[in-house]
C-alpha cells in the first residue's frame, strides 16, 4: 500500500493533477452510465479522494512503516507523478472508487459509497459531455465498452499513467481486483495509447445540451414553491446583524482582517487618470482608466468585490488554466463598471489577473465570476477584454489607445473588412463569435489600430482574446494585408483546438516550400505556436497545405514543446501523400536549420540532403523520420 500522506499534501496533489485524475476516473467508469453521468461521477470521485485529516504522528508512523517494508529506501513510483506520495495515494483512491462504482447494486450487500448517486457536483437543466473526437477515438471508446472495469483500469494505467506492467498489477491488486493478470492481458494494443489524451476523453473540457424540456416544465409549481421559500430565507438573512444582503451573491463573511477589509472597500479601488497611458512606462492593463456608466455605483462595486472574495453557491465561476481564483491581496484597480446588454458588468485588475463580475439587470441573487491570468501583458496583448457573450455575439472593451477597429473573416482574406464604431468608453458593437458550432465556415477576428500599430485578435472563448501574428520565431509581426492573411485563411479553423487553454498569442509562419512529386505543384509547410499566459503547456502544430486545398491538414502536434518558438526555432514534420496517379509518398520538410533528412521502417528507406524529402511508400506505411541539423546534431520530428 502507498503511505498515507498528510491531508494538505493530498489536497495539493488533487489540485495539481486534477484533470489527469478526472480523466482516469472517466475512462474506468462503465460506459453504460452515459457520458453526462460519467462526467459528474468522475469529478465527484476525484474530489472525494481527499483523505480525512490525520494527526502528524499517524502520518509519520505510516511513512516509517513504508520505509521499513521497503528496506529503508522508499520505492520509486513510475508514471507522471513518480515520486509524489500524495499523487500515488489519491490516484489509488480514485481508481478503487471508479471500480466500485461499476459494481451492480444487489440486496445481498450494503451499497458502497461509490455505488450511490453523487451528491456533488450537480448540474441542473444541462447535459454535459466531452467534445467529440474523430473516427479513431470513437473506435477506441466502443472497444473500451467491451472491457470490464479491471480491463479498462489496466488499459488506462498503462496508457495515461505510463506505468510498467508490474506496477499496474500492484495497483490493481491494491484496488481489490481479483485477477489483475487477466485484466492486464485484455488491456489492448499500446499502439493506440496516444488516443487516451484526446479531448474525446477529457471531462474537464465539456459541451452542454439541454435536458428533457417537457419534463422540466412539469416541475414548475415545485420550483415556484422552492423559490418562494428561498426568498423568505434571503429576506431573513438580509436583516441587520449579519448576513449577505448588501454583498449580493457572496457567501457569508468568514474572517475579519484589516488587509482583506481594505481590499473589499469600494472607496479604496484604484482608479487611474484617463490620460495616464500616454505617459506611463507600462502599457498594460495597469494603464487602463475606469470606464462605464456605473463606476460611481458603490453598491455594485461592493457586491463585485464581495463575490470575488467569497463566491456563494449561486455564483457561476470559471478560470483560465493556471489562474488562481483566490481573493485580491489588496485594493484592485477598476477597469470598467457598466450596463452591457441584459447584464451589469464590472472588470477589475489586481496586477496578476483580470476578473469579470456580471449580474442580471433584474437582480443580484445570481452572478458570474470569470478569472483570467494577465501578468506579463504589454501593449500588444492588452488591447481588449471580453465584456459579454450573448446569443453567439461578443462585445469587447478596447484599450484606451485603440482608435479604430474593423472586423474581418479570416477565411475570406480578399474581402474588405467591416468597420466597427466604438463607443466613447471603447466598447465595440456585438461581433459574431468565431467559435464554429458545426462546420468551420467562417472565423471572425478584429483588427485594432492604435499606438502606431494594427493588431489582429480573435476570441478563443476566454476573457482575454488571443493576438494573431506571423513570422519566424523571434521575428513575429502583426498580420496585415498580404501573404500573412492568405496563410491564416488556410489554418484559422485549427484554432478551435486551442480554445479555453489560456492562450495569449498564436503565431503562424511558413517554414518550408516543397515541390510535389509527379509535377503536381508546390506544397506549403506551416507551423503554428499557441503560447499561454502561464508560459507552460504551449501548443504547437505543423500543417501541410497542398495547391488548391481550401484548408491545411494537421501533420503533427505537441504540447509543452519548445519547438517552433524563440528558444527552439526549428520544426520537422512529415505526411503520407497520394498523387493523382495513385502513388503514395512520404513527404517531409524541416525548417532551415536542417541539413539532411532520413526515413526508415514500414517498407520505406530513403534520405535526402537539405530540409525536404520525398520517398515512395506503400499505403498506410508507418515510418520513422529523423533529421540532422547544420551543426551535425540529430533532431526528431515534432511530437
Amino acid at each position: 500500500m502507498s503511505p498515507v500522506p498528510d491531508v494538505e499534501q493530498a489536497e495539493a496533489a488533487i489540485v495539481e493533477h486534477y484533470p489527469r485524475l478526472v480523466r482516469l476516473a472517466y475512462l474506468v467508469l462503465p460506459p453504460a452510465f452515459g457520458r453526462n453521468r460519467r462526467v459528474l461521477t468522475a469529478h465527484a470521485l476525484t474530489q472525494r479522494a481527499l483523505p480525512r485529516g490525520r494527526r502528524a504522528s499517524e502520518v509519520s508512523a505510516a511513512a516509517a512503516a513504508a520505509v521499513t517494508v521497503q528496506g529503508g529506501v522508499p520505492g520509486q513510483r513510475a508514471g507522471v507523478a513518480g515520486t509524489d506520495a500524495g499523487y500515488a495515494y489519491v490516484r489509488a483512491r480514485v481508481l478503487r472508487a471508479a471500480l466500485e462504482a461499476g459494481i451492480p447494486l444487489t440486496f445481498r450487500a450494503l451499497p458502497r459509497r461509490a455505488q450511490l448517486p453523487v451528491l456533488l457536483p450537480q448540474v441542473w437543466g444541462l447535459r454535459l459531455f466531452p467534445r467529440s473526437g474523430g473516427a479513431e477515438e470513437l473506435a477506441l471508446d466502443q472497444w473500451l465498452a467491451t472491457l470490464d472495469g479491471p480491463g479498462r483500469a489496466a488499459c488506462v494505467l498503462r496508457a495515461l499513467e505510463r506505468l510498467p506492467e508490474p506496477e499496474v498489477l500492484r495497483l490493481l491488486a491494491e484496488a481489490g481486483v481479483a485477477n489483475p493478470a487477466a485484466a492486464v492481458a485484455e488491456s489492448g494494443d499500446p499502439a493506440h495509447d496516444a488516443l487516451f489524451a484526446s479531448p474525446e476523453f477529457d471531462p474537464c473540457v465539456l459541451q452542454a445540451r439541454p435536458t428533457d424540456l417537457l419534463r422540466r416544465r412539469r416541475f414548475a409549481r415545485a420550483a415556484l414553491a422552492a423559490g418562494a421559500a428561498l426568498t423568505v430565507c434571503a429576506a431573513l438573512l438580509a436583516l441587520p446583524g449579519g448576513g449577505w444582503g448588501a454583498d449580493g451573491a457572496a457567501a457569508p463573511a468568514y474572517a475579519k482582517n484589516p488587509a482583506a477589509e481594505q481590499a473589499l472597500d469600494p472607496a479604496k479601488l484604484v482608479r487611474v487618470a484617463p490620460t495616464l497611458w500616454r505617459t506611463s512606462s507600462r502599457t498594460d492593463f495597469s494603464a487602463w482608466p475606469a470606464r462605464g456608466d456605473r463606476i460611481g455605483d458603490t453598491a455594485l462595486l461592493r457586491r463585485a468585490l464581495a463575490v470575488w472574495a467569497r463566491p456563494g453557491s449561486s455564483v457561476v465561476a470559471s478560470a483560465t488554466p493556471g489562474t488562481p481564483p483566490g481573493p485580491p491581496m489588496g485594493p484592485p484597480q477598476l477597469l470598467y463598471a457598466g450596463t452591457v446588454d441584459q447584464a451589469v458588468v464590472v472588470l477589475l485588475y489586481d496586477g496578476l489577473r483580470v476578473v469579470r463580475y456580471a449580474e442580471p439587470r433584474a437582480g443580484t441573487s445570481v452572478a458570474a465570476l470569470d478569472f483570467a491570468r494577465t501578468d506579463g501583458a504589454s501593449a500588444d496583448t492588452a488591447t481588449a477584454l471580453v465584456l459579454s457573450r450573448v446569443d453567439g455575439n461578443v462585445r469587447y472593451l478596447t484599450a484606451p489607445w485603440i482608435t479604430g477597429a474593423v472586423e474581418r473573416d479570416l477565411l475570406k482574406p480578399g474581402e474588405a473588412p467591416t468597420a466597427l464604431k466604438l463607443s466613447p468608453d471603447g466598447v465595440t458593437p456585438p461581433v459574431a463569435s468565431p467559435a464554429p458550432a458545426g462546420g468551420c465556415t467562417g472565423w471572425n477576428a478584429l483588427a485594432l489600430t492604435g499606438d502606431g500599430a494594427t493588431r489582429l485578435i480573435t476570441d478563443l472563448g476566454e476573457l482575454t482574446p488571443a493576438r494573431l501574428t506571423s513570422g519566424a520565431p523571434g521575428a513575429e509581426r502583426d498580420v496585415t494585408e498580404g501573404a500573412e492573411l492568405g496563410d491564416w485563411s488556410r489554418i484559422a479553423c485549427l484554432l478551435s483546438s486551442v480554445r479555453s487553454h489560456g492562450v495569449r498569442t498564436v503565431n503562424a509562419w511558413t517554414y518550408a516550400k516543397q515541390p510535389l512529386p509527379e509535377g503536381e505543384g508546390t506544397a506549403t509547410w506551416l507551423c503554428t505556436r499557441a503560447e499561454t499566459w502561464t508560459g507552460t503547456q504551449d501548443r504547437v502544430q505543423a500543417q501541410f497545405l497542398t495547391p488548391g486545398a481550401p484548408l491545411a491538414a494537421q501533420a503533427a502536434k505537441a504540447e509543452g514543446s519548445r519547438a517552433c518558438g524563440p528558444r527552439e526555432p526549428r520544426v520537422l514534420a512529415g505526411v503520407l501523400w497520394k498523387s493523382k496517379a495513385g502513388q503514395w509518398y512520404v513527404l517531409a520538410a524541416g525548417s532551415a536549420q536542417f541539413a539532411s533528412l532520413s526515413v526508415s521502417g514500414g517498407g520505406v528507406s530513403g534520405a535526402a540532403t537539405g530540409n525536404r524529402l520525398a520517398v515512395k511508400a506503400p499505403e498506410g506505411a508507418q515510418v520513422d523520420l529523423a533529421g540532422r541539423l547544420t551543426d551535425g546534431t540529430k533532431a526528431g520530428v515534432l511530437r
